[in-house]
């Protein structure tokens, strides 16, 4: 099944530009998902089950870095990469 994510991540910290580059950088180096941003959120594509797993691999990652943090998402079980 094809997943889009929409998310938004917002630590609470100082240097929370850095956090969300570093974030956003990290998801697009995965081949099997595409990853399309804007100034407000950043959007995935791809098999659901890649899709979460990622998410969760490197959301652990900047958990660990930076542990007060809001992460809001969106979910729909369709493809709507506009780039896809």
């Amino acid at each position: 099944m094809q997943l889009s994510a929409e998310i938004s991540l917002y630590p609470l910290a100082d240097e929370y530009i850095g956090v969300i580059k570093d974030f956003v950088e990290r998801l697009a180096t995965y081949e099997e998902i595409s990853v399309n941003t804007n100034t407000m959120s950043t959007q995935i594509f791809g098999e659901f089950r890649t899709v979460m797993a990622i998410l969760t691999e490197e959301l652990e990652r900047v958990y660990q870095h930076v542990p007060s943090q809001v992460l809001v998402c969106k979910f729909i079980n369709r493809d709507l990469n506009p780039n896809g």
